[in-house]
């Protein structure tokens, strides 16, 4: 497929480090994403509708609702810029108007760290292209702990739209041959090492849509629950 856009190695996201000591999961280190069993409880709109939103840009013309924060503030910058890592995050006031996404996270068990709603305008195939990249999420992460990946939640139903994911050519750009798609059906639920894979939305709707997005720490914890989150294939 033709495109007229295509990073190149002086893309910021080719600096991001690919190859470090910190704890990784098993079930990512072939693919680098894994999918989950549809969102198992009911999440009222109004959960994602109330919020106080910023204007924050990635992946295209998007929005954040932040329900957890480096400081607790509502703030959608990189834990790095208060001196943190994406982890230990404190609960944000939106928290209070989504407690059912509020518990699903805590729920996990495992260390999280920034956790946001993000609203994401519609966008064709070639423009999402243009932001395609692959996130910093383990700035300031000491090198003896868990690297951090994250999940999504699909709050709305955009059974035409998907997650595209690739992974890297020998020059640490995106590798066509590798792309995966992921649909974005309401209630779908997967994890992405989003550091290792670049990704976008293609998102060609009439309207907004929006996702639960949260930040984990790599350990024993989150991978007993991706195990018992996980989709099973009929044997």
């Amino acid at each position: 497929m033709f495109m007229s856009f295509w990073p190149t190695t002086e893309h910021w996201s080719v600096k991001i480090p690919l190859q470090t000591p910190h704890q990784r999961m098993p079930v990512l280190a072939e693919h680098g994403f894994v999918d989950l069993m549809p969102m198992p409880v009911e999440v009222p709109s109004i959960e994602w509708e109330a919020l106080e939103y910023m204007d924050w840009k990635s992946g295209g013309d998007t929005n954040f609702a932040p329900l957890a924060s480096a400081d607790g503030e509502l703030d959608c910058r990189g834990f790095w810029d208060k001196g943190k890592t994406d982890k230990d995050a404190l609960w944000t006031s939106n928290a209070a108007l989504a407690p059912t996404l509020r518990d699903y996270v805590a729920d996990v068990g495992a260390n999280f760290g920034r956790v946001r709603i993000i609203k994401l305008e519609p966008q064709d195939r070639e423009t999402a292209i243009r932001s395609i990249h692959r996130d910093d999420n383990n700035r300031f992460n000491p090198e003896n702990e868990g690297w951090v990946v994250r999940t999504w939640v699909e709050l709305t139903d955009n059974p035409d739209s998907y997650m595209l994911l690739m992974d890297n050519d020998e020059n640490g750009l995106p590798d066509p041959s590798t792309e995966r798609r992921v649909p974005l059906h309401k209630g779908a639920r997967f994890v992405v090492d989003t550091q290792r894979l670049w990704h976008v939305v293609v998102h060609p709707g009439s309207a907004a849509r929006y996702a639960l997005i949260t930040s984990f720490e790599s350990s024993p914890r989150l991978a007993e629950w991706i195990d018992s989150q996980r989709v099973t294939v009929p044997g």
